[in-house]
């Protein structure tokens, strides 16, 4: 490969790279926006969450638990130097002989009762193996076992959390935008309506309580107007923090893609949404990651009862140990093994062995109210989720109609003020009226396609399932028409 073809190689792979990282983490603040679809924002806070972050760390925690509990059956190899400086008799003799350099002739020429100090170094090689503990080792490895498998279930949840709560923050950023949206539009046209009454008062046609009242309407919207562009950038950081980037990042929305078909549907269709009606959903309940886990650790509960009696049995291990003995560091002069089989039987521990197989009976049997309990709970969230559901469904239809009846009505008002039949507070009223079917119409949108991910989350399926495309809702984009007619067109 010659340096030319390397060095594009070298380059082609950071700019690749460069391009992978740049769509991981979203631009720092001051930068430009960030184009961002919705199902990229879930997929986003399943990787950046901080809260993702803490369970795939609980979830390594309890695999090395796991292994750390399976690693107590295999040997255990221990190596110990240590050392000795003593003038007692017994054991002065004893590291003679360790040392193989006891000599009976020097033994009886001195006196044994009072021999000189003796050093000795001594190197410990030992080697111990549990054979038998009465089935506690073999409980706490199923119960490590089935503590990692709950820890995986919970991790699953709180994904599933972080998604929807993305999912959240994102159609509230989305609703945000488009109030100011509504507001800017319909500041726009009440200030040409003020300019404009002001000249008719210049020509006398109208009297000055209109013009004050039309410019208290428009004080108003500027009042509403800063409300709404303030809640968008609270709405935008808190995008930010579900994903895990910069406070200070910008984010593209793209429009809200098309919700399930029950979302534009009659009432006869309503039961049947996704392919499921209420008993499917309530019957997925069942499966829910965090109940899942909860049931998980109701196991590990329930093995304590068995392991709290297992150390009334006997235990019973191996132990091959090699020493050397010398006079110096590590030397081996003398050297012995020994093996060791050690059996042991605590006959009378008080009683203290069967409290504590009681009190974690008692333990398991509250934690299996407490998951039923918790199960129960779950069937009524989902419950009330389908509910919720439904009565938002119904207001985004019953908003649909209400703001094309308040744009038919605002359109003809418009007609009779422009041939001087209707007053300037008739079209006031008539642009308030509007503006609060768009902000109704615009809510009931937006509370339809957080309760669709309300529903899959409750439910124990990803929110990415409430994505699925269907046909588009009801237009809800201002009227294109001026709210009032420029100044001479009357």
């Amino acid at each position: 490969m010659t340096s030319s073809t390397l060095f594009k190689t070298i380059l082609t792979t950071a700019l690749g790279l460069a391009a992978t990282a740049a769509l991981a983490a979203p631009t720092p603040a001051g930068g430009p926006p960030v184009r961002l679809p919705l199902a990229d924002a879930l997929r986003l806070a399943r990787s950046e969450a901080l809260e993702v972050d803490a369970a795939g760390s609980r979830e390594q925690a309890a695999d090395a638990r796991l292994r750390q509990a399976r690693a107590y059956r295999k040997p255990t190899v221990q190596l110990q130097e240590m050392f000795s400086r003593t003038d007692s008799p017994a054991e002065a003799f004893a590291f003679q002989l360790n040392q193989e350099r006891f000599s009976f002739p020097a033994f009886t020429q001195a006196d044994p009762n009072d021999p000189d100090p003796l050093s000795t170094f001594m190197t410990r090689l030992e080697v111990s193996v549990p054979v038998y503990t009465g089935g506690e080792l073999s409980g706490r490895i199923e119960q490590a076992r089935l503590a990692a498998e709950a820890a995986r279930s919970q991790g699953r949840w709180t994904a599933d959390g972080a998604a929807f709560a993305a999912a959240e923050a994102y159609i509230q950023l989305s609703q945000a935008r488009e109030m100011a949206a509504l507001l800017a539009v319909s500041r726009e046209t009440v200030a040409r309506h003020v300019e404009l009454a002001r000249a008719y008062v210049g020509q006398g046609m109208i009297v000055r309580s209109e013009v004050l009242r039309a410019e208290v309407e428009l004080a108003r919207i500027d009042e509403l107007l800063t409300e709404a562009r303030g809640n968008a950038r609270v709405a935008e950081a808190n995008l930010s923090f579900r994903l895990g980037a910069d406070p200070g990042a910008a984010w593209e929305l793209e429009p809200l893609p098309a919700g399930p078909a029950a979302e534009t549907g009659d009432a006869t269709t309503q039961d049947t949404a996704d392919g499921l009606d209420r008993a499917g959903w309530l019957a997925l309940a069942d499966g829910r990651s965090d109940l899942e886990a909860a049931r998980g650790m109701l196991a590990v509960g329930g093995l304590e009862e068995e392991i709290r009696l297992a150390a009334r049995l006997p235990r019973v291990g191996v132990t091959v140990r090699h020493d050397l003995f010398d006079d110096r560091l590590l030397g081996g002069h003398g050297d012995s093994t020994s093996v060791l089989v050690m059996a042991g039987w605590e006959v009378w521990s008080g009683g203290r062995h069967r409290a504590a197989a009681a009190a974690a009976h008692a333990e398991a049997e509250a934690a299996r109210s407490d998951v039923e309990r918790m199960a129960r709970g779950i069937r009524l969230e989902v419950e009330q989720a389908w509910e919720e559901r439904q009565t938002a469904l119904a207001r985004r239809r019953t908003a649909a109609s209400a703001l094309a009846a308040a744009r038919e009505g605002e359109r003809i008002l418009q007609e009779r003020f422009r041939s001087g039949i209707a007053r300037t507070l008739d079209v006031l009223d008539a642009s308030t009226a509007l503006r609060e079917a768009e902000t109704r119409e615009l809510v009931a949108r937006a509370q339809a396609r957080l309760a669709a991910f309300r529903l899959a989350l409750k439910a124990g399926k990803p929110p990415e399932a409430a994505l699925a495309p269907a046909p588009a809702a009801p237009p809800s984009s201002p009227s294109s028409l001026p709210m009032f007619p420029q100044e001479g067109s009357r």
